[in-house]
């Protein structure tokens, strides 16, 4: 059986080719994974758009209305940074979707990962740093409202401040928000998550490593989730154009490998979101972000023998 993993074709719609945001990345990404045999095309899991209900848990609902309409004001056009079209508003819905799936998957199995994801910066009312509606706040609030789990923790290592995801889950006590992100960087205006981990510029590989098993080690036992939401941002890498760290792949390896790691060892749910990541050379980026897919199935397929 191979690693539950949750795709659409919508993921990747028509985009301007010189936009900052790597649009096609996720179509690349299907198709890395592909190429190198940890996904298979037919065993992927294709989801369904996120009814308006459901985003509603964490969005306003006349929000929800303008953004699927077209017909947001200048600017949260300005905050959000992207183009609006019917097909990436589709694209929207379905990936939050995804990531709905994706919890369901690792809910059943104990480990499921999205080609998608980690849209932490969309608030309750507005859009934000390319980021529509906030896939984890929304399915934090979905299963814990539906009783499904008794207590969320996400762990976000996107180089950037989850603050949307904070905001949206201040006021829910067993959704617990932990984010690591580089100090000086998106959003100049920090949210307070429940734990807010601030890394300097130019942290390497070894540096972050201790850090990320510090907290796992800390937060883990002290909470006791039953679902972890990680998003595995690879902007903190040193390539990355938006990130400021100087992480390498195999540093990014090493840190998906022990976030999941810790979760599979206390019996937690885990599911992976790829988070950001932004570079001219999408095939890199593809790749980069494809290191959570490998990793995970690796785990997977140690654990399935």
């Amino acid at each position: 059986m191979h690693l539950p993993l949750v795709y659409h074709d919508d993921y990747s719609p028509p985009f301007p080719a010189d936009h900052r945001f790597p649009m096609e990345k996720f179509r690349l990404l299907h198709d890395h994974l592909l190429a190198t045999g940890i996904a298979c095309d037919q065993a992927l899991h294709r989801p369904e758009p996120c009814a308006a209900e459901v985003l509603a848990l964490a969005h306003a609902p006349d929000y929800i209305e303008r953004y699927m309409a077209g017909e947001l004001s200048r600017e949260d056009q300005r905050r959000l940074g992207l183009p609006w079209s019917e097909a990436v508003a589709r694209r929207t819905v379905r990936a939050v979707g995804g990531s709905l799936l994706t919890t369901e998957l690792a809910l059943k199995h104990g480990l499921a990962c999205h080609l998608a994801g980690g849209t932490h910066h969309a608030h309750y009312d507005y859009p934000s740093g390319f980021c529509i509606f906030n896939d984890l706040a929304v399915v934090s609030r979905y299963f814990l409202e539906a009783g499904r789990v008794q207590r969320v923790l996400i762990f976000d290592c996107d180089v950037h401040q989850g603050d949307g995801t904070a905001r949206l889950l201040a006021d829910v006590p067993d959704a617990i928000t932990v984010s690591l992100h580089c100090e000086k960087n998106f959003p100049v205006r920090k949210a307070q998550s429940d734990w807010d981990i601030p890394l300097p510029l130019g942290m390497g590989d070894a540096a972050y490593l201790q850090v990320v098993e510090d907290a796992l080690n800390y937060l883990l036992p002290l909470y006791q989730p039953d679902l972890v939401l990680y998003d595995a941002g690879v902007d903190v890498h040193r390539d990355d154009a938006l990130g400021y760290l100087q992480l390498t792949d195999a540093g990014v390896a090493a840190r998906d490998k022990r976030v999941l790691e810790h979760c599979l060892n206390r019996s937690i749910a885990v599911m992976g979101v790829i988070g950001g990541g932004y570079s001219k050379d999408r095939q890199a980026l593809a790749r980069r972000h494809g290191i959570l897919h490998r990793v995970a199935s690796e785990l997977w397929q140690t654990r399935c023998m």
